[in-house]
Parts: C-alpha cells; sequence; structure tokens
C-alpha cells in the first residue's frame, strides 16, 4: 500500500506515519510539510529514520502536488489548527485547511485513492454548545445526554478554522458523489501525548506539563478564571489505532463521518489538570486569573463515541493520567532540547 500523509512532520501526522509504517507490511508512506509549525524539523529526523521521505512545500501549491508520486490513500492530517490564528490570519487558515483539501482531492482523482480526512470537533455551533451547558456547574461530572454526537448543529457560527474544516468535508463529498472518490471524515477533539509541542490553544496537555516541570507561570483564561473548562482527551496511540482499523475495512466501511474523542471517562478540567500535573511533576507554579476569553472560546466540550464503537468495536484504551505520565517521561528525557518551545 502506498499512502500519503499531509502535515506528515506535525504532531499527528509524524506519529501515525511511523506507526503505520511498523504495522502495515510493505507499506511505502511519504509525507508532504512545509516545515512550518515548531517542532516540524525534528519530526522530519524521526521520520526519515523510519524511511519516510517528506516533501518539503505547502499543500496549497497544486503544481507540486501534481508531481508526488502515486498513491492509494491519503491521509489529509494537515491543518492549521490554532483557532485564534484564523481570527488574525485568516487567509493562511483558508488556504491550507481548504485549498489546500481541494488540491488533495484533485491528486485523489487522478491517482483514483481513498481519503482519510481528520477534520475538528470545531464544526460545531459555538452558541449551540454554551446552550447546551448553560447554567451547569462545569466542575460536576456533565451525563451523557450533553455528550456530542455527529448530528450536532453545525449551522451556527463556529470560527474561521471550524468552518473551513466542514467546508472542507462537504467538498470531500461533493468529489465523493461526481468522482466517486471514496473517504472517511474523522471529527477529533483534543487529541495529546508525546512530540507534541503544546500552546495554549492547542496542545495544552504538553504545554501544562512542560509549564509544570520548568515551574513557569500558566493562566486560567475566561469563564472567572477559575479553570473550569471540560475537554476529553485522546492519547495519539488511540488515534494510530483506530485509523489502523479505518484502513483495514475500508472496503467495508467507508464514506461515513465519525466523532473520535477521549470521551466522558477521559475528560479534564483545567483545574484538575492543573492537580494532577502538580502530582506527577512534584512542582507547582503561579496560576493567573483571565476572567475574560476569546469570543471563539468554549467552555465544554466531550465526545460521544457511540458511532465508532459500533461500527469498529473502538474505544480510548488510555485514560488522562497514563496520557500525562506518557507526557512527563517524553519532556524529561528531552527536556534541554525542548525548552525552547515551552517558554
Amino acid at each position: 500500500m502506498k499512502i500519503l500523509i499531509t502535515g506528515g512532520c506535525g504532531f499527528v501526522g509524524s506519529n501515525l506515519a511511523i506507526f503505520l509504517k511498523k504495522n502495515i507490511k510493505n507499506s511505502k508512506i511519504i509525507s508532504v510539510d512545509n516545515l512550518f509549525r515548531p517542532g516540524s524539523r525534528i519530526n522530519k529526523k524521526r521520520i526519515e529514520k523510519h524511511g519516510i521521505k517528506n516533501f518539503n512545500f505547502d499543500i496549497s501549491n497544486f503544481k507540486k502536488i501534481q508531481k508526488l508520486p502515486s498513491v492509494n490513500l491519503v491521509i489529509d492530517c494537515c491543518a492549521e489548527a490554532a483557532i485564534e490564528v484564523s481570527k488574525k490570519e485568516p487567509d493562511r487558515v483558508i488556504f491550507t485547511n481548504f485549498v489546500g483539501t481541494y488540491n488533495i482531492l484533485k491528486k485523489c482523482i487522478k491517482n483514483k485513492s481513498n481519503i482519510i480526512f481528520l477534520s475538528s470537533s470545531r464544526v460545531y455551533s459555538i452558541n449551540k454548545i454554551r446552550d447546551l451547558i448553560k447554567g451547569k456547574n462545569l466542575k460536576k461530572k456533565i451525563n451523557k445526554k450533553y455528550e456530542i454526537k455527529e448530528n450536532f448543529d453545525t449551522s451556527g457560527i463556529k470560527s474561521i478554522y471550524g468552518f473551513s474544516k466542514l467546508a472542507s468535508e462537504d467538498l470531500i463529498k461533493e468529489v465523493n458523489y461526481s468522482n466517486n472518490i471514496n473517504y472517511i471524515i474523522n471529527r477529533f477533539g483534543v487529541i495529546s501525548g508525546p512530540w507534541q509541542f503544546g500552546k495554549q490553544d492547542q496542545g495544552f496537555m504538553s504545554l501544562w506539563m512542560a509549564k509544570h516541570i520548568n515551574k513557569k507561570r500558566l493562566s486560567y483564561i475566561g469563564y472567572g478564571g477559575s479553570g473550569n473548562q471540560v475537554r476529553d482527551v485522546l492519547h495519539i496511540d488511540d488515534v494510530c489505532e483506530i485509523i489502523l482499523k479505518q484502513i483495514v475495512n475500508f472496503r467495508k466501511i467507508k464514506n461515513i463521518t465519525f466523532n473520535i474523542g477521549g470521551g466522558k471517562k477521559n475528560s479534564v478540567s483545567l483545574k484538575e489538570l492543573t492537580d494532577l500535573c502538580q502530582r506527577i511533576s512534584n512542582n507547582k507554579v503561579r496560576l493567573k486569573k483571565i476572567k475574560k476569553t476569546s469570543n471563539y472560546d468554549i467552555p465544554y466540550f466531550i465526545t460521544d463515541n457511540s458511532k465508532i464503537y459500533n461500527y469498529y468495536k473502538w474505544k480510548p484504551t488510555r485514560n488522562i493520567n497514563s496520557i500525562l505520565w506518557d507526557i512527563y517521561f517524553w519532556l524529561s528525557a528531552n527536556n534541554d532540547l525542548l525548552k525552547r518551545f515551552f517558554r
């Protein structure tokens, strides 16, 4: 099998490339990555050790996309995923997330290849998510009726980033209809684990642990500044395992959209995350409380994994504690190298 992974030097793409190379016999895997993101050059060296070549250009450049080798499957991991960047630099987000996917689809048509598209939980309406938990105490466990299913409202405001991912989903479905290009769309929530160079608005788990290891200040931003925001989190190894299942079963299960996340059992508030990081690192950090937050922010997201379980009998196997310990060991082993990414 010949597989192209876009964003193959990013956090998800590099881990996935190495995992598939190890687990699919006689596979040839190539990557496209413009090496724009912090840490991508480190990941490029990692994937090259496994015989995975990276083509260093932007997927918005169709002329170069055309010249890539023919493949059976494209896994589209490439995205500008930071929500606030989509407000400040909408051109970059639209060109990477939407135009880039359009270019990849044209290659799929030429090669008659399938596509697995990594979409996002941020395709859902911001206001509808806020309304769902209005008046609820986020510190308490939220029951199953507050978990987000695939049919949750996508019609409202969702951020330029969320719009670009949903528009790409619709484009993939159009190409499936017009050119019979088969697809799987995965709407992932928060993904974390080793080799994630985290930031405040993306990769917060690795950022939180790195700040604790190095005793650097953190901030609770928004919703009263008390750290009550809740997210579910999925280990990168669980992501790799479900995508491998999808590849193996592609002939039987295709042209479907799935929500995939940590679920209720793997949900954590920022305050709970702070407590866990303190316990694992044996360090405390100063916390600044900032009451206001971005108008793109949401106080809560927990995935309903019922559909993906029904099709593949898959569910997350690594819990929040396991994810944090894996991040802790990775950061501790590479702390000198990584200090520049977690200032």
